[in-house]
């Protein structure tokens, strides 16, 4: 299934639609304004909340927490930076890891568990500007935990640029 994601990544308090690969509503990315730290929230489209989205305070390297039901599902961190590819790891809280890996501010990278692909990021299937696409290759995949996994490494690595 292939999603479509607006690009130009919101001022906080900024909300928009994921929108399936036949142009319907998937999910709200919902911005939420005036909090201490990064908070974005993955809706449903009749406004149920799937996932949220935080930046973690204190921390030594930068991470943010994916949580579903007020309960922590992910930690996501750099994982190592080499002058061509970006590399992130998702840890699950029940011990599994996803490996993040591309050239993220070119929105072309890979979500992979043990070796295999779980979900690719592109913006060569698209021709609308300012947006690129996320393909859940797996079916039975998490579908709001990948697209979670894409806006949070995206913001991560923007956030990187900015400071550096």
């Amino acid at each position: 299934m292939k999603y479509q994601v607006r690009d130009r990544i919101f001022g906080i308090g900024d909300d928009y639609w994921i929108t399936d690969e036949h142009g319907r509503k998937a999910f709200l990315v919902d911005g939420k304004a005036l909090r201490l730290r990064d908070t974005l929230e993955i809706k449903d489209p009749s406004g149920q909340v799937l996932i949220t989205l935080r930046e973690k305070m204190f921390s030594l390297r930068d991470a943010m927490t994916i949580e579903r039901d007020g309960e922590a599902l992910a930690t996501i961190r750099r994982k190592r930076l080499s002058l061509l590819r970006n590399h992130y790891r998702v840890s699950l809280v029940e011990g599994t890891e996803l490996d993040v890996s591309g050239k993220i501010l070119d929105r072309e990278f890979a979500v992979e568990y043990d070796g295999e692909l779980l979900a690719e990021v592109s913006r060569r299937w698209l021709s609308v500007r300012e947006t690129y696409g996320v393909n859940v290759v797996r079916e039975d995949a998490d579908h709001a935990l990948l697209l979670a996994v894409a806006v949070c490494v995206i913001r991560m690595a923007e956030k990187e640029r900015e400071e550096h």
